[in-house]
């Protein structure tokens, strides 16, 4: 079984003259993927500037990778991803998801400077040191939380409380409990998320505003 591919081709203007340009980088492009080995699944273009994130057939093309993971990536060279922040930011993405990047001007693997495989590693080393300083506060928010009397078995659904909300409603007696209890509200979102609810610390604090508001109202 083949592997799968996308194809991504860019030019910088809306000129005319330009889609016979989209239009070899489409045929050049989809032959060496399958020259490769590769089966391409879908192509993906853009008449816009290699500097703007904010491309049609880009956005297009993460989505259709995040719904549907292919194996390689094929552009005409490195500028046609992007240009400037935007070049390294989409080349991380692409080594998260491990989407291998191919170009026609490197008849291969794309052939990255030091510079660039340095960048690159401290991107990766970051965002790992973000993720566990997130999952430290998660763990240090529950602590907390059971430590002033939270008892989160009998608040979700399907652990003891047969009654209780759906993991991804935000439980706002919980939210007043916690806060009662003198949680700040990115403790409480970060507490929330560590059991599953997707928190986010303004919207725990738009919550509680509703609440103090109907209770108000009562």
């Amino acid at each position: 079984m083949k592997k799968k591919a996308v194809v991504y081709c860019r030019v910088s203007t809306e000129k005319e003259e330009q889609e016979t340009s989209l239009e070899r980088q489409r045929e050049e492009l989809t032959d060496f993927a399958e020259r490769e080995g590769y089966e391409v699944k879908e192509v993906f273009t853009d008449r816009h500037s290699g500097y703007e994130m904010d491309r049609d057939g880009l956005l297009e093309m993460l989505n259709d990778l995040k719904a549907d993971p292919a194996d390689a990536l094929f552009i005409q060279d490195e500028t046609r991803l992007g240009r400037g922040h935007a070049r390294i930011a989409l080349l991380h993405v692409m080594k998260k998801q491990e989407i291998d990047v191919f170009t026609l001007s490197d008849e291969g693997p794309i052939a990255l400077n030091d510079m660039d495989d340095m960048v690159l590693e401290i991107l990766a080393i970051v965002e790992e040191y973000q993720r566990k300083i997130h999952n430290a506060k998660i763990k240090r928010g529950m602590k907390r939380a059971v430590e002033n009397g939270y008892k989160p078995e009998k608040n979700l659904k399907g652990r003891g409380n047969p009654e209780g909300r759906e993991r991804l409603d935000l439980p706002i007696d919980q939210i007043v409990q916690l806060k009662e209890r003198g949680l700040t509200y990115h403790e409480i979102a970060v507490t929330l998320q560590g059991f599953g609810y997707q928190a986010s610390k303004a919207t725990v604090h738009r919550r509680f505003k509703e609440y103090e508001e109907n209770a108000q109202a009562d």
